[in-house]
Formats: structure tokens, C-alpha cells, sequence
């Protein structure tokens, strides 16, 4: 973590905002929310996410602020429970995203990084002789245990999961609180993985999904933090549980500083062995520069399949 383009500042960041019906611009060195209550200075370097929901605009110099500071712009649907688009990470290096895409399309290696993704989740090393499905049934049990105590603890009763998207209102309290409290989860596993220069469609657990690799981070966390969560607010809160899951999640992913462990949470669960990828770790110093040629004969550095771009324009080159 010495190279501070490479893996730019998120950790640091004290977490995410959604705002719907409103304008965001400029001020100052950072962005200002204008709605029907007034004008509300928000400090762009303290925001990991920005979700825009239904009524929202935003100025060009507004989106040049949370850029400059790494802040993962999200255009997502009412409640934040859909994404629709979001903005680029913090790193113009594709050395990570080249060793995630290396490890997913290796089976050996994927299954390698299958296997530490469910010891980050149960928190403890598996058996060897396991088999994926096992794993898979331990999983489904660790689940339904996690759901069976925040229904015993909190008295909500739990009848399963269960949303629609057409169709919100239709669930249960507890089931939409848990449904914004994972769009909150995946908005901040999203930008952790853009803002390390990951790929968030490259899964090792989950695929064939533009975020595929943000389930796979996201579950995770998802029994420690929004499970209970999601209990606490469907015991207390009759109306608006949405919001209330927000402010929730707000509190509980600062309390565990969540933003801090996702990026070594990361690099951990794909610290295994694997043919090393070698690349230019110049390229965040120019955002426009153009990056290595490809050579199948190994003509890049130290025979890595690499070769360095060529200035045509140069007599010399």
C-alpha cells in the first residue's frame, strides 16, 4: 500500500450520502445540496459514495470536486435500491484489475479465491477435503442462523426473504430494510473496488453480472453489519424504514470502520499464488497517457507480454 496512486485515499473517507429532489454544485473546494430546506455544505473529501436518487441534478464543476477526491458518484433509483450508472474510480492503473481478471479465468486460482472468500465470511480456515457444495450448504446454514437469532433477539418475526422490485411496498418491514441496507453495502463495496483499480464485474462466487465481484465483497459483511441492523430497524420504526436502514448502516459501518477494511479485505481474499502481472505504475501521473503495447513474443519488461507505447511522432523512438 506504499504506492498512493496505485491504491488512492478511500479508507479514510467517513462514508456515504443519498439525496433525492434536489441540486448539487460547487462550493468552495467542495459541493452544496439545495432543496426545499435550504443550502447544505457537504465535504466532498469525507464522501466515499455520492447516490443521486429520482430529482436530483448536478453541475459539471460539482462532479470535477468529488472526483479530485475520489468520491464514487452513483446514479441509482428511488431509495438507492437500483443502480443505473456510476462515475470511474480513483486509479488510472489496470495492474489489479489484470491480476483479478488473471486469477478469475485460472480455475485452480479461482477455486483458490472461491475458498478464502467463504473463510472471510465464517471468520475461520475450511477443511481441505470440502467440496464447493459443501461449502455452499455451510454457508446456507451460517445464513439462516444469522436471520433465526436477529428474529429471536429483536422479536420480529421472519417468515424468509422476499422483495420485489416492481413491487417495494409489498414486502415486509424487515425485508425492506434489509434491501436498503444492501443497496447502501453495495454502493460502498462498489466504490472500494473502482477506487483500487479493481474490475467490479469480475466474481469469483457470483458471475456473469456487472457486479458480480461487489456481491462477492459484499457478502462479506452482510451478517456481521446488515442483518441486525435490519432486524433493529424493523422493531423500533413503523414508517419510513428505508431512511431509518440508512441512517443505521451509516452509523454501524463507522462504528466498524468498514470503509478501512474493504480494500485490505480485498487483497487478501486474492493473495494467492498466481503469474505475477507487470505494468506501467506511471500511468496516474498523466490520467490521458496511453498505456503499454501488447507483444505476444514477451517484448515488455522481463519478458511480461508487455511492451512500452511508442511516440511515433519522435524520429528517435
Amino acid at each position: 500500500m506504499d504506492d498512493l496512486h496505485r491504491l488512492p485515499r478511500f479508507g479514510d473517507s467517513l462514508g456515504y450520502l443519498y439525496v433525492e429532489n434536489a441540486r448539487i454544485d460547487q462550493h468552495e473546494m467542495s459541493v452544496a445540496v439545495h432543496d426545499q430546506e435550504g443550502f447544505t455544505p457537504v465535504p466532498a473529501a469525507a464522501l466515499a459514495v455520492l447516490m443521486l436518487g429520482p430529482g436530483t441534478r448536478i453541475t459539471h464543476a460539482a462532479v470535477k470536486a468529488l472526483a479530485d477526491n475520489n468520491c464514487l458518484i452513483a446514479w441509482v433509483g428511488q431509495e438507492g435500491v437500483r443502480m443505473y450508472a456510476h462515475s470511474t474510480g480513483g486509479t488510472r492503473s489496470a495492474r489489479l484489475l489484470l491480476r483479478q481478471a488473471a486469477l478469475a479465468l485460472d480455475p485452480d486460482q479461482r477455486l483458490a479465491v472461491v475458498r478464502r472468500m467463504y473463510e472471510k465470511r465464517f471468520g475461520a480456515r475450511l477443511e481441505p477435503g470440502l467440496t464447493l457444495q459443501q461449502i455452499r450448504g455451510k454457508e446456507g446454514v451460517r445464513v439462516r442462523e444469522a436471520y433465526a437469532k436477529a428474529s429471536l433477539a429483536t422479536n420480529v418475526p421472519w417468515q424468509g426473504r422476499f422483495y420485489q422490485r416492481g413491487n417495494w411496498s409489498a414486502a415486509d418491514p424487515v425485508n425492506r430494510a434489509l434491501s436498503a441496507g444492501n443497496a447502501c453495502l453495495y454502493g460502498l463495496t462498489h466504490a472500494a473496488i473502482l477506487s483500487a483499480g479493481y474490475s467490479a464485474g469480475i466474481g469469483f462466487i457470483h458471475t456473469g453480472k456487472q457486479l458480480s465481484f461487489v456481491y462477492d465483497v459484499a457478502d462479506f459483511y452482510k451478517v456481521e453489519l446488515i442483518v441486525p441492523a435490519a432486524f433493529e430497524v424493523a422493531s423500533t420504526v413503523l414508517t419510513d424504514v428505508e431512511r431509518n436502514m440508512r441512517i443505521a448502516c451509516r452509523d454501524r459501518f463507522a462504528h466498524s470502520r468498514l470503509l478501512g477494511r474493504m480494500i485490505e479485505d480485498i487483497q487478501d481474499v486474492l493473495n494467492v499464488e498466481g503469474r505475477p502481472v507487470r505494468i506501467d505504475e506511471n500511468f496516474d501521473e498523466d490520467g490521458a497517457a496511453p498505456g503499454a503495447l501488447w507483444d505476444p513474443d514477451g517484448g515488455g519488461e522481463e519478458g511480461d507480454g508487455l511492451a512500452g507505447g511508442r511516440n511515433y511522432g519522435d524520429p528517435d523512438s
